[in-house]
């Protein structure tokens, strides 16, 4: 799904502050963030968290960001940090790019088709171990997320990155071996067999407790 629209977010500069600053800025609806790159010094920002948000979620990877008015500049959103415990938006950064020059960007991973694999319909336990992936592209080429088709995996099936086909233009800078997914059996009969060796251990154990409480009382008499 490469991304096909450019967003424009206009911002306000910002002084450097601190932590304090920063959560008086939270309060007010005002979001921090900085901007850099491009041979550029860095400009730190403010924005409107609302508006932050809907630009965000409507963009493809590329933004035309304005700083006070002044022409518009291409960046891409390089990290979007969220309170780990209500999730409200932190901080955010910014950084400058060349439309004609590759980038790196890591971009979410979704598999498909779940449900309609045979090794799931059986009863089988699909593991989704990487969600995302580092991709290199020109930044206009960058896709908002990757999507893999996994209705034919059979239990026992492992995907790599190998087994991912990138669209045109797009390039996987991680490990091939590196592991997506794995169609495990299920689990519900290992887990009945280990149930029962478990039963199966405590009633030895009870018995020998029972035997050693019989040799000890005839010891003593």
């Amino acid at each position: 799904m490469p991304a096909s629209e450019t967003a424009a977010l206009a911002v306000a500069k910002r002084e450097p502050s601190g932590s304090r600053a920063a959560r008086r800025l939270r309060r007010s609806g005002l979001i921090p963030g900085i901007v850099y790159g491009g041979g550029q010094d860095p400009i730190p920002f403010e924005v409107d968290d609302r508006t932050l948000r809907h630009v965000l979620a409507g963009a493809g990877a590329v933004v035309d960001l304005s700083v006070d008015g002044d022409p518009a500049t291409p960046v891409v959103l390089k990290e979007f940090t969220r309170h780990a415990v209500d999730g409200h938006t932190v901080h955010v950064d910014l950084l400058r790019v060349r439309l004609d020059q590759a980038i790196e960007a890591t971009v979410p991973l979704d598999l498909l088709g779940e449900e309609s694999s045979p090794g799931v319909k059986e009863g089988g336990i699909l593991e989704h171990v990487t969600r995302e992936l580092t991709v290199e592209a020109l930044p206009n080429d960058i896709p908002d997320r990757i999507e893999h088709d996994v209705s034919d995996m059979q239990i026992g099936d492992t995907l790599t990155l190998e087994g991912l086909a990138a669209t045109a233009g797009v390039k996987f800078l991680d490990d091939p071996e590196l592991l997506i997914a794995t169609l495990s059996p299920p689990r519900l009969q290992s887990e009945e067999e280990e149930g029962i060796e478990q039963e199966t251990e405590l009633v030895g154990e009870e018995g020998a407790s029972e035997g050693d409480t019989a040799s000890g009382g005839g010891g003593e008499e």
